[in-house]
């Protein structure tokens, strides 16, 4: 994503007329299809016993704006954070670093969960159906790079088992017509992103980048699972 479309010095300048022209003149037309669809990845055949009260998962999908505005909406989520993860770099990690594909970082959300109301196997079909497409390389609709690549990163042994057998279990599906390219990596750190990145779809409904991409997602998540969706995150 341009860096502009993320400075939120300009955001209020550039939301109204960006919304009519960003698919004429940024987005192109194949990426607009595959960003849009959505469906219904299968039940999760195992999954993960819970191991404390709450629960801590990490997700890669994707620009990291609409991964935590869905997640942000599900019962039973406690918080939802933007960061960056799964690079090797000991330099100075944030937005613009991240970005410029070189430090192995990919743009993650680090959700805390009630697992008496949310699993992490209802997390991964959720993540699936709506937020990422598991058929993509490197990147997720209009963003490309490997920051934008869509990965798991299980912190226990239980969301590993899980992890590794849902991603077996949607290649036998059937329901993607290519291969799933999703890895499980493994997870060493996570760093909070910059504050305005936080919670960004819910203070900048309005956004071009967010009326195009990442509200579709957010509809469709209510539309497919409306007992798990709630309206506001209650934490």
């Amino acid at each position: 994503m341009p860096n502009f479309l993320r400075n939120p010095i300009l955001l209020r300048a550039i939301a109204g007329f960006m919304v009519g022209l960003a698919a004429m003149l940024v987005f192109h037309p194949a990426t607009a299809r595959a960003a849009e669809k959505t469906v219904l990845a299968p039940a999760p055949l195992v999954d993960a016993a819970p191991t404390r009260k709450l629960e801590t998962a990490v997700f890669a999908g994707g620009c990291f704006w609409g991964v935590e505005g869905v997640f942000s909406h599900v019962k039973g989520v406690k918080l939802a954070v933007s960061g960056y993860t799964g690079g090797t770099t000991t330099t100075k990690v944030n937005y613009d670093s991240v970005g410029s594909g070189r430090t192995g970082h990919a743009e993650a959300v680090r959700v805390t969960y009630d697992p008496a109301q949310v699993s992490y196997g209802q997390l991964l079909r959720i993540f699936f159906s709506v937020i990422a497409d598991p058929t993509q390389l490197n990147y997720q609709g209009p963003d490309h790079g490997t920051q934008y690549r869509s990965a798991l990163f299980p912190l226990n042994p239980e969301q590993a088992k899980v992890a590794s057998a849902y991603l077996a279990q949607l290649g036998k599906s059937g329901v993607w017509g290519a291969p799933i390219v999703t890895k499980i990596e493994r997870f060493t750190k996570f760093h909070d992103a910059e504050g305005y990145h936080q919670n960004f779809m819910a203070v900048n409904p309005d956004h071009a980048y967010i009326r195009r991409w990442d509200a579709p997602k957010l509809a469709a998540f209510k539309a497919m699972f409306p007992s798990l969706y709630m309206a506001a995150n209650a934490a």
